[in-house]
């Protein structure tokens, strides 16, 4: 299994084999919290216009997303697991649309696997990705609004990346530092409405769950985001 290390849209165009697209603050860490949440279905798209679409077509459905990190006006909730943890999502299909992560899922055409990457999960992936075991795993760093590198996505990229190649290593050191460094935005006092203190702990639970999220191509040019125990 050769594992590479990418970043950013144009690495999810490049990314070949078993991509894991990732996104920790917060596009996929909201998106494991929405299952955990009772969603029935997650489906991602990368427009706003196509979300307003889905949720014509899907009734039971509730919108969820941001943009430059703040709740899209008309959505229902916004791009925090805060939110949805304290949402009644029980059977609701969940439409999610943010800056970076979905837009990475839609843009990894070359990809044969799609899995969306996360603290909260990772070694669910990993466990999924040693099963089935493909020669190439492609990791994509999505960093912040998909255009500056994120410490929380590349350190998400090294712990799975570790677990892979079997040279683990110990990252506790670098996740009290995200505090400080990527993941300060979540202490400003200014940000509390849309990005809460609490995602950036709920966010940095890491291995809180034992699903994967796997993307599922559609018809329509979207994605459904499929939950699978491992």
């Amino acid at each position: 299994m050769k594992v590479d290390i990418m970043e950013f849209v144009a690495g999810a165009r490049r990314a070949t084999g078993a991509a894991v697209i990732i996104d920790v603050f917060r596009a996929f860490s909201t998106a494991c919290y929405a299952y955990d949440s009772g969603a029935a279905r997650l489906i991602i798209t990368d427009e706003i216009e196509k979300a307003f679409k889905l949720k014509e077509e899907y009734h039971n459905s509730v919108l969820v997303g941001e943009r430059g990190e703040k709740k899209i006006d008309g959505f229902d909730y916004g791009n925090s697991p805060t939110e949805l943890m304290k949402a009644d999502l029980k059977n609701k299909i969940v439409i999610l649309s943010t800056t970076a992560g979905t837009n990475g899922l839609l843009s990894a055409v070359n990809a044969e696997i799609i899995l969306a990457g996360s603290l909260v999960n990772a070694s669910a992936i990993i466990k999924y990705l040693k099963i089935l075991n493909p020669s190439r795993v492609s990791l994509v760093a999505m960093g912040y609004r998909a255009s500056d590198s994120a410490d929380e996505d590349l350190l998400c990229a090294e712990i799975l990346n570790s677990g892979l190649t079997g040279d683990e290593k110990p990252y506790n050191e670098k996740l009290n530092d995200l505090r400080l460094g990527s993941g300060a935005r979540f202490f400003v006092p200014g940000n509390i409405d849309f990005s809460p203190p609490t995602d950036f702990f709920l966010c940095t639970m890491v291995n809180r769950f034992n699903f994967v999220l796997r993307g599922e191509r559609r018809f329509d040019n979207n994605m459904d985001l499929v939950r699978i125990d491992v």
